[in-house]
């Protein structure tokens, strides 16, 4: 029984995946559709980001952590090299802790 499920599901995630690009141009969408999902799917991820970075397991992360990630941002924002920002963020949070900031 698990195997045949896996199966079909597996079929499922196939079938739906090759759709896109077999619908791509039958499915036209208003332009405000294409920069509503455009703007869904930033605000989405950028929720993501914010419960990952700022928590720890089921509540707030600490303000020395929050910090970490506000100077990570910044660093990328000024498009600082990948290891810069994360030895930015991770020299943040170490300090501000280093110093009690919880």
């Amino acid at each position: 029984m698990p195997v045949t499920a896996v199966l079909i599901l597996a079929a499922g995630t196939f079938a739906i995946r090759l759709a896109g690009p077999l619908l791509r141009d039958r499915v036209t969408l208003p332009e405000k559709v294409n920069d509503l999902m455009t703007a869904s799917a930033t605000v989405l991820l950028l929720a993501l980001v914010a419960v990952s970075a700022l928590t720890n397991g089921k509540q707030f992360g600490g303000w020395a952590l929050a910090a970490g990630v506000v100077v990570g941002g910044l660093a990328a924002w000024r498009k600082l090299p990948f290891v810069a920002v994360i030895v930015l963020a991770a020299a943040t949070t170490a300090g501000l802790r280093f110093f009690g900031v919880a």
